[in-house]
């Protein structure tokens, strides 16, 4: 058995880490406050040589109200223009971004977390999230404060603009072409694709119901993260009315989860399949994603970290047609570097207009067992637990750990043991390799990680055989909890 740890080591330098997997998050008040929020304004105009434009969002989250003023505040103080557009999904941050011609865009949002966290994600230019390596340096800019303020006359402006929003609306609308009268199912999870998502879909020619679409900071409807255990209403409505799709979002509406006509949860990476299969060209996704990628989509699969900016860099260097990870999150690069729920569920619902029934659509999908497991960890505990987890596996008889060479196709039926297709390095030695996984020539295979975003170590693994998968959970577990 091989098994791949994603293992994120401290240095000791004074650098403050600020950005997990998909930018800032943390909960109000203790981790993500006005100072914080003021400080990152000053540090990305910093980073942006006091100067240029800034456009700024925000999702329904009822902290935004202060920290988009501090944050404001920050960018004015330090020179850069600022142009709000407002409670916004966060796709249209990165689409402004790009067509406003800003030199950067913020999107305040804890996308799928509670209510009690919020958090900052920045755009570059082109929509796309900034790179670990900006990240970097924003971190390093607000660890030594080295920002600076400018004099009066150099303070930014302000300006408000509401008319992206139709042109955005509009440009979606463009993108896909669905028969009139095709029934969907709509949940916002009262986050920030309550106004926009139902209002595309209708225009796209969707007979559309709503649930949890009343702009909601509390989220009183259901938890923002699309998973099974929140959806269940939104499974009951589809039967119930008889629709053709049901549409889950999470807080942002960056993220995109179906459910079929019979009112089952699509399997998420079975979902990602199905629709990279309809594009030509190379595909983008991440190391947690399964087997059925490899045997669904027509050209190369290209594999990369956790994290959509990870896929997005990987897109624009492959000159990929498209890319996402199972979570729901899917890149749209013929329509804006910025991940995309709602473009996603106007594909799948132009989809299922054209070509049938959603349930019938995935069973042409291969599936095999595929686990998905969280343990709570503090952020303190994360590393000593990885370390931890490591020690112990290192000497069991049933593991070899081994790590990849970097982010490679993964054709896992090419001839030969696919093992022989990457060099391989001892976890103990090479962590330059680390964060990327492995299989076994048996198919099976097991990514365990510290989340970017939460208070979680999170075990994803895969096999053909379902008894092996369940004994690689409890293996993974058992060892998890006795650490922490």
């Amino acid at each position: 058995m091989l098994i791949s740890l994603e293992l994120k080591r401290v240095d000791s330098m004074a650098v403050k880490k600020l950005f997990g997997t998909s930018g800032i998050r943390g909960k109000i008040n203790s981790e993500v406050t006005c100072e914080l929020a003021l400080n990152v304004g000053k540090s990305l105009a910093c980073y942006l040589g006091n100067e240029g434009t800034v456009v700024l969002g925000y999702d329904t989250r009822t902290t935004n109200v202060m920290l988009d003023q501090a944050i404001c505040a920050g960018l004015l103080e330090s020179g850069v223009d600022v142009i709000k557009i407002g409670m916004v999904p966060t796709p249209l941050v990165g689409y402004a971004t790009d067509k406003l011609g800003a030199d950067a865009g913020v999107m305040l949002t804890a996308s799928h977390n509670p209510s009690q966290y919020n958090g900052i994600k920045i755009w570059n230019a082109n929509g796309m999230a900034y790179t670990s390596a900006q990240e970097a340096k924003i971190e390093e800019i607000y660890s030594n404060e080295s920002y600076t303020s400018v004099s009066w006359d150099k303070v930014g402006s302000l300006r408000v603009n509401e008319e992206i929003k139709g042109r955005y609306i509009d440009d979606l609308v463009g993108m896909v072409n669905i028969k009139p009268g095709l029934k969907v199912v709509i949940d916002c999870a009262s986050g920030a694709g309550s106004e926009i998502s139902p209002l595309v879909f209708r225009k796209a020619g969707c007979e559309v119901t709503t649930l949890n679409s009343q702009p909601d900071g509390f989220f009183p409807g259901r938890n923002p993260e699309p998973n099974a255990e929140n959806l269940q209403n939104l499974m009951k409505t589809v039967v119930a009315i008889g629709a053709d799709l049901g549409i889950a979002h999470d807080g942002d509406a960056d993220r995109m989860i179906t459910i079929d006509e019979n009112g089952d949860i699509s399997p998420f990476d079975s979902l990602l399949a199905l629709m990279s299969k309809e594009f030509d060209g190379d595909i983008v996704t991440t190391v947690d994603a399964g087997l059925c990628m490899d045997e669904s989509v027509k050209g190369n699969v290209l594999r990369t970290k956790v994290g959509d900016v990870n896929v997005a860099e990987v897109i624009i260097e492959k000159d990929a047609a498209f890319g996402g990870e199972p979570s729901g999150t899917w890149l749209h690069p013929d329509f804006c570097m910025c991940p995309d729920g709602i473009l996603s569920g106007l594909r799948m619902a132009e989809l299922v207009s054209n070509k049938g029934k959603l349930s019938e659509l995935l069973l042409e999908i291969p599936s095999y067992p595929n686990i998905r497991e969280k343990i709570i960890c503090s952020k303190e505990a994360k590393t000593a637990v990885m370390e931890n987890m490591e020690d112990l596996l290192k000497d069991k008889p049933y593991v070899e750990l081994a790590y990849m060479t970097g982010v490679l196709p993964i054709a896992k039926y090419s001839s030969g043991s696919a093992l022989n297709m990457f060099l391989e390095f001892n976890i103990m030695n090479d962590y330059m390799y680390d964060k990327y996984f492995g299989f076994t020539n048996d198919d099976s295979w097991v990514l365990v990680r510290p989340s970017g975003t939460e208070d979680y170590i999170r075990i994803t693994l895969e096999s053909k055989d379902s008894t092996k998968a369940q004994a690689i959970k409890e293996t993974c577990v058992k060892i998890i909890k006795e650490n922490i």
